[in-house]
């Protein structure tokens, strides 16, 4: 089996398989694994590099880096989580400028008016942003 951990019968897995550490390596995002417990078992080098030094709780690390956690299963039986950070790279400014507008609506539930006053532009620039990114019906999350 490809996937299957390095270690002795019934004992945590010390390591993953070369092949699996190989694919989780080639990944851009970040990629932590953790085991039923929620002891780090492994992270991949952009991973390691995010929480380099964290002596603490790394999870928080993690979720303040805005890490995406998925549940490990196979079939019922959980195995895990995954944490999942989103790439590195540096964001352009429209990427800056479609998030800071994302992030203002979030924490304005919506409202276009007050989302504007908030960024300082008109109403009719939030418009025509909003529109050229697809967003023009955008909804809040609840």
């Amino acid at each position: 089996m490809i996937d299957k951990p390095v270690a002795a019968t019934g004992t945590m897995p010390g390591t993953f398989s070369p092949l699996v550490r190989a694919v989780i390596d080639s990944v851009t995002e970040g990629i932590v694994i953790f085991d039923q417990q929620g002891r780090l078992l492994y992270a991949n080098s952009s991973a390691r590099r995010a929480i380099d030094g964290q002596n603490g709780d790394v999870r928080n690390r993690l979720q303040s880096l805005g890490a995406r956690f998925s549940a490990l299963k196979n079939g019922a039986q959980s195995l895990g989580e995954a944490a999942i950070l989103p790439p590195a790279g540096p964001l352009t400014l429209a990427e800056r400028e479609r998030q800071a507008i994302t992030d203002t609506l979030q924490d304005t539930s919506g409202k276009l008016a007050e989302t504007a006053r908030r960024l300082v532009i008109s109403r009719t620039t939030l418009w025509r942003r909003l529109k050229s990114y697809g967003m023009d019906g955008f909804r809040a999350s609840p």
